[in-house]
């Protein structure tokens, strides 16, 4: 049987980063992602290290970065000694065999560092399922890769490898497996369906946005439950559902996995019955860091993510969160420079935000209690709005 994540779930603490500035893109733009891949790894209980930043036009198909920014990549390698190479987006199987071939060390892209914190988060036995499949959904195209690695470990003369022929039996072996764990989603699809029937047509309201934005603190405040919520990416994959009330106003909220840039497909797939969740609310919640560098990135990333689930047209709040965090430099009165995210005040910011965004905002901080109750009663306005329209008499 295959080593299913080739190891990588003890990620090493030399690890690299390895990234591509693409053609009309900004820099600091490609720094943002590799900062969001640097807590990825930190996550995942690696240390980041050196980045390795490459101006193209597009990912070169061969080896991502180029054959002369591979060697340079690979001469410190070998200098430092380091252990794990993690490039920004995902490669393709040509793309890793192409590189395993010049650098001496392991290396994964960003969708298998995410799907390894995934297989870490999983608690359920449904989110154990969900990222089972998404694994092996992922590792099928790149069987050849991991036989090399292993044969990389073994080392020594006549040690060729396996050979085609285990190869394609373990091709055969995870191809049963994820029809026996397509089929087991389906069963929990059901399941879950029934579950959201059987609780009527009491409204109901689903937390998103980016991950580690504070949607379990939102949902531990408004719920006075205990969720799991720390400053790590993915905290939260299981959905979480509870029953609120706000001035005798019943509702139900549950909780969602959050969100990313360069999801992997399959994960969105796998997860079908965690953000059905989502699909079916009469509300959303979406949640956004006001203190967080790409707010405006991760709103849009978050907009695209609902599209994509048919989602989007749906009743929603903007819920900015960390404003007792939210810091800036006010610009001097000469400045002739534009404001921007870096300068404005939190009273310019939502200003800003509340005639931008076509739908009701606020600005609150979860942890520190601030503007709650101005939070609690619009959404109690928009859950009663909702309530009128199911049961007239009772408006």
């Amino acid at each position: 049987m295959i080593k299913k994540t080739d190891d990588i779930l003890d990620l090493p603490e030399t690890t690299i980063l390895i990234g591509v500035t693409r053609h009309g893109e900004e820099p600091s733009t490609t720094n943002e992602h590799l900062d969001e891949l640097a807590f990825l790894i930190e996550t995942a209980g690696g240390l980041p290290g050196k980045r390795f930043i490459q101006n193209l036009e597009y990912p070169d198909p061969k080896t991502y970065v180029g054959s002369g920014k591979l060697i340079e990549i690979s001469n410190y390698i070998q200098e430092k000694e380091i252990d794990l190479a993690v490039f920004d987006d995902e490669l393709s199987p040509g793309q890793i065999r192409n590189i395993d071939k010049e650098l001496n060390c392991r290396i994964i892209d960003r969708n298998n560092l995410i799907l390894d914190i995934f297989a870490r988060r999983a608690q359920t036995a449904t989110a154990k399922t969900q990222v089972e499949l998404a694994l092996n959904e992922y590792l099928l195209p790149r069987l050849t890769r991991l036989w090399t690695h292993l044969e990389k470990q073994r080392g020594g003369i006549g040690m060729r490898g396996p050979g085609e022929q285990e190869i394609e039996t373990d091709r055969r072996i995870l191809r049963t497996r994820i029809k026996l764990l397509k089929q087991k989603l389906k069963e929990i699809d059901k399941q879950n369906a029934t579950q959201r029937k059987n609780r009527g047509k009491m409204v109901r309201v689903a937390l998103v946005g980016y991950t580690n934005v504070g949607k379990s603190t939102v949902m531990n405040m408004l719920s006075k439950s205990d969720v799991f919520a720390e400053d790590k990416l993915f905290a939260t994959l299981d959905t979480t559902v509870r029953k609120v009330v706000i001035d005798t106003q019943p509702f139900l909220l549950s909780d969602t996995v959050g969100f990313i840039r360069k999801l992997p497909h399959s994960l969105i797939e796998s997860f079908k019955s965690t953000l059905d969740e989502v699909r079916e609310s009469d509300i959303l919640i979406h949640v956004a860091d006001i203190s967080h560098p790409d707010l405006e990135e991760q709103i849009d990333v978050v907009k695209q993510t609902l599209v994509d689930l048919k989602a989007a047209d749906k009743p929603t709040i903007m819920l900015f969160n960390k404003i007792d965090v939210y810091k800036s430099v006010p610009k001097d009165a000469d400045d002739l420079t534009p404001p921007d995210k870096t300068n404005l005040t939190l009273a310019d910011l939502e200003k800003l935000w509340i005639a931008r965004e076509n739908t009701p905002s606020v600005f609150i901080s979860a942890t520190k209690k601030i503007q709650v109750d101005t939070f609690r009663e619009l959404l109690y306005q928009e859950v009663k709005k909702i309530q009128q329209t199911r049961w007239p008499a009772r408006g």
